[in-house]
């Protein structure tokens, strides 16, 4: 855990943020999986329409007659790489916001991690439940009301392969995730603004088979909350003190979108 930075000096001023980027007091991690052709993309089943890949149409070339640009056509679904999910994404949040709509001030908030990725490597059927996160809490605090929960499973380390990142077999992909129990505590229980996650999207990879399924869009969504999924690097994290900056394009009536999710970290000189 972070500590908290002394107070200034009597009549001393605060550094503010831009002095503490200045100085070299906050880090920048980058969360953001890179999106190409080679990025994975859940097969959803048969009833449900599928998701397109990422492609990029070449428009124009340097080396084209006559053409001084490079540009580009861009070909994706809303739910590809790393990205945010709004609540209008899910039947339970039809009624709520699409990306253009969602506060900015929503999408910049405190964050924390929970490290499960020794547990998902043992059993990557692993879910989270309630108990994992209070005892989380009993060591860290509480969750951040209007923050963030990441939840760390290791994943990212298997999203340079669309057959080892799905970890599928007949029955369909194995990848963490969190319990219809979990889900719908942190939705109803709890004052996060949303749940992060390294897998392919908010739900565990057999979460078609839960009752009720896909329990993770089911509830947060359903209650206003948020999702951004395909996260890099929350090994770089720590536990608590980080500032989650979540970027999607503002997309009218979107359901979600492709994200840039950047992490905000003081370091230790911050404090002085």
């Amino acid at each position: 855990m972070i500590p908290m930075p002394p107070l200034p000096a009597a009549g001393s001023p605060p550094a503010s943020l831009a002095q503490l980027f200045g100085r070299g007091q906050v880090d920048v991690v980058d969360l953001t999986a890179t999106l190409s052709e080679a990025t994975p993309v859940l097969p959803l089943p048969p009833e449900m329409a599928a998701i397109p890949p990422f492609r990029l149409e070449r428009l124009a070339h340097y080396d084209d007659p006559a053409e001084i640009s490079l540009q580009h056509a861009i070909h994706t679904g809303e739910h590809v790489g790393t990205h945010f999910d709004a609540p209008r994404h899910w039947w339970s949040g039809r009624d709520g916001e699409d990306v253009a709509g969602v506060p900015v001030r929503r999408l910049v908030a405190p964050a924390v991690v929970l490290d499960a990725a020794e547990a998902c490597r043992r059993d990557p059927d692993f879910l989270l439940e309630v108990e994992h996160v209070r005892s989380w809490q009993d060591r860290h605090g509480p969750l951040p009301d209007g923050g963030w929960l990441l939840f760390r499973t290791g994943w990212d380390a298997r999203s340079h392969s669309q057959e080892l990142f799905l970890n599928a077999d007949r029955e369909g992909p194995h990848t963490p995730g969190v319990s219809p129990e979990c889900a719908r505590w942190l939705a109803e229980e709890t004052g996060i603004a949303g749940f992060g996650v390294e897998t392919v999207g908010t739900d565990a990879g057999q979460a078609f088979r839960f009752d009720p399924p896909f329990p993770a869009h089911r509830y947060l969504l359903g209650t206003g909350k948020y999702g951004v999924t395909q996260l890099q690097n929350l090994a770089l994290l720590p536990a608590t003190g980080a500032v989650l900056v979540v970027a999607p394009l503002k997309i009218a009536g979107g359901s979600g979108s492709p994200a840039r999710v950047l992490a905000l970290v003081p370091t230790s000189a911050a404090f002085g």
